[in-house]
């Protein structure tokens, strides 16, 4: 028999459960005095602690329970690949796995997390530490309060907002949208559309913009508008003439355009945010958006909504 077989052998880990897997292995493999040690190294080295100065008058003043102490490990969440709801969902899910006064970063790669976070924290209530891009990731660090559940968070200035989901690309749709967007704002009240899908074709730039896609994105490209002029009627498209002839009328009666209409709405501080996830389904990158678009998801809208007295979905 080998010598190695016949020696005692030790296996031990954190906590005890994979130095058990380890030891059962071990056993099975021929060696006999195998041991392991029953609740890790964490619960050995409590047991060995230095206790003799226990009983004696403490000198040292405690660190602040709101101030975790620099050496404590901030747990790391993994969100990366996932699309707009998820990271947000992963994150609602970690949160509520720690304790009041602790921290956790988690990481995703949706462009519009970083937002997404901000927009959830002011609804939440919980801190918002840091935001950071790493390699393409956005790393964001959150502490979590007790502001929520104390009933402490919420916010007792009537809402006056007003936000819109455009969902649709047909053009009577997107012109009411638009008049009902510079009307609110025309009042001096906070604005924000939320382009989401087909609506997407709203917001494009008018002239075509080079951009790197897949097959899909090639393929949705070809049967999308290229931007607002190419939008047709819910009702007598006719082959895009229906449309052609609404434009042709509304300007014999003076009535704005489309793309007139969404200017006014920008120079009167309407927010255009596009929802990052059906910007990736659909294969329309930030490039082919108006400049003054910015990127969100769910948790964004939900913010805005939240300080809202009026939301439409069109």
């Amino acid at each position: 028999t080998c010598q190695c077989f016949l020696r005692d052998d030790y296996v031990y880990c954190a906590v005890g459960m994979r130095g058990y897997f380890a030891s059962n292995i071990l056993r099975q493999c021929g060696f006999s005095n195998v041991r392991n040690l029953i609740g890790g190294y964490r619960l050995y080295s409590t047991i060995t602690a230095d206790y003799s100065s226990a009983g004696q008058p403490a000198t040292a003043q405690l660190p602040a329970k709101d101030s975790p102490s620099s050496h404590t490990q901030v747990p790391e969440v993994d969100a990366c690949g996932m699309s707009c709801p998820g990271p947000i969902l992963k994150l609602k899910q970690s949160i509520d796995q720690i304790a009041v006064g602790e921290q956790l970063c988690i990481l995703a790669t949706d462009p519009g997390f970083a937002r997404d976070a901000q927009a959830w924290c002011d609804t939440t209530g919980h801190n918002l530490i840091r935001q950071e891009t790493i390699k393409g990731k956005y790393k964001v660090t959150i502490e979590k309060t007790a502001c929520k559940e104390e009933g402490t968070c919420v916010n007792e200035t009537p809402a006056k907002g007003k936000t819109f989901i455009l969902f649709s690309d047909d053009l009577d749709k997107a012109l009411a949208t638009f008049v009902l967007a510079n009307g609110a704002a025309a009042m001096g009240q906070p604005v924000t559309i939320f382009f989401t899908f087909w609506g997407l074709n709203a917001i494009k730039k008018p002239h075509a913009v080079k951009a790197k896609k897949d097959i899909w994105g090639k393929m949705f490209g070809m049967m999308l508008p290229k931007n607002s002029k190419g939008l047709g009627l819910s009702k007598m498209n006719m082959f895009g003439l229906g449309a052609k002839m609404m434009r042709m009328v509304m300007k014999e009666k003076h009535v704005d355009s489309l793309e007139s209409m969404r200017k006014q709405a920008l120079e009167n501080g309407v927010e255009f945010i596009a929802c990052q996830m059906s910007m990736d389904v659909m294969g329309i990158n930030r490039e082919e958006l108006l400049n003054e678009v910015s990127i969100g998801g769910v948790a964004t809208y939900m913010n805005r909504a939240e300080e809202a007295n009026i939301n439409l979905f069109i």
